[in-house]
């Protein structure tokens, strides 16, 4: 079973990799789940083909992109799945929306928090549209 915890607002970010494409829609959402983590990620990649989404290349233009930022505390590093994300420490668009959820959270790999890491970031480009509610 897999259950939703947490939603952060939605952000808009410039695009990452590929500029020249629509800004972004993030957000952040924790779960609890019992799936292992290769189960999870091939849970997310079914919702993402459901949705809609066509690979298109490497950071270009997609409906829906889904990542496992984190699992608990744990470190891996297998073919196709590393957890934390790779290079999550350089992404406002995703320490924006995960420090509002999990501002504490601590990175098994630096030692700091979400709220630490984003304190570390350009923060210029992100902006808040609205919460998970909807409200502006």
């Amino acid at each position: 079973m897999t259950r939703i915890v947490a939603v952060s607002s939605f952000y808009e970010t410039a695009p990452w990799g590929v500029e020249e494409q629509p800004p972004f829609l993030n957000l952040a959402v924790e779960v609890v789940t019992g799936l292992e983590p290769r189960e999870l990620l091939k849970l997310l990649k079914q919702i993402e083909g459901e949705l809609g989404r066509i690979e298109a290349g490497r950071w270009g233009p997609r409906l829906i992109d889904l990542d496992i930022i984190y699992y608990g505390g744990r470190v891996i590093k297998e073919d196709g799945l590393t957890i934390p994300h790779p290079r999550l420490h350089e992404r406002g668009f995703v320490l924006a929306p995960l420090s509002e959820i999990a501002p504490d959270f601590v990175d098994p790999v630096s030692k700091k928090t979400a709220a630490q890491l984003l304190y570390l970031l350009d923060k210029d480009g992100i902006i808040k549209k609205f919460d998970a509610g909807g409200a502006a």
